[in-house]
């Protein structure tokens, strides 16, 4: 191989390396948010509770 050819080599490797990596943080960014969004709704149901009582009392038999 001839050096151009070793550079074009190496330059599509780099972009490829960059667009996987950009394509990972894209996805770890939706994952985040996705758990954000499930964590505020959790909170709004818990404070929606009806009875504040219920889940104080654990019955375990042993």
């Amino acid at each position: 191989m001839d050096i151009i050819t070793d550079i074009a080599s190496l330059s599509i490797g780099m972009k490829q390396d960059n667009l996987a990596q950009a394509v990972s943080i894209s996805l770890i960014k939706k994952t985040l948010d996705g758990s954000k969004d499930d964590s505020q709704n959790l909170i709004k149901m818990m404070e929606l509770n009806v009875n504040p009582n219920l889940g104080s009392n654990l019955d375990v038999k042993v």
